[in-house]
């Protein structure tokens, strides 16, 4: 998968590899294709870390669907600032639609959880949330995984879109930060 990579500061051991990330992210796009069939449900991409991650999804999808993008951050270096901040809003009505969030990782649960009652205030025929990363034992808050591609423990990674304060996104790979 190769080596260990620096980012900024700090060095990243191999993860999980490209190959196994898409095909896992093409396992969930059939999944979606076929609970969504004649829904034309809109997917909206959690910006910046879910990127890659959508557009994978959104590529390998065989269903009529639409794509819209918001930002969310609580992060600052390696740890959750515990505020969520909403930087770009959303620019459709999601009323009576089939809405499915794509998000990165779900870490404490605290900035989907802090987002979702905006969501559930435009009054969505259904709503989804399908993430790449969940890291169980680090969740605080309540929130409702209906798809996710990696269960993984509570360690900080990059790559695939996740960063550590902005770098590291552009790696086509998964890395965890070396002990």
């Amino acid at each position: 998968m190769g080596k260990t990579v620096q980012v900024l500061d700090k060095h990243f051991v191999p993860f999980i590899d490209a190959e196994t990330i898409h095909q896992k992210v093409a396992e969930l796009a059939v999944q979606l294709a076929t609970n969504y069939q004649d829904k034309k449900p809109l997917f909206l991409c959690i910006l910046n870390g879910a990127f890659m991650f959508a557009s994978d999804v959104f590529k390998a999808l065989t269903i009529e669907a639409e794509i819209c993008f918001i930002k969310l951050a609580s992060y600052k270096g390696t740890k959750s600032t515990g505020n969520v901040i909403t930087s770009i809003g959303l620019d459709v009505s999601l009323t009576n639609r089939h809405v499915v969030i794509l998000e990165d990782i779900i870490d404490t649960g605290k900035t989907l959880h802090s987002f979702l009652p905006q969501i559930h205030n435009q009054q969505p025929a259904s709503l989804e949330i399908a993430v790449l990363l969940h890291k169980p034992e680090a969740t605080n808050y309540p929130v409702p995984v209906n798809y996710c591609c990696f269960s993984i423990p509570n360690k900080f990674v990059v790559g695939y879109g996740l960063d550590y304060d902005g770098f590291g996104r552009n790696l086509g790979a998964i890395y965890q930060l070396a002990e």
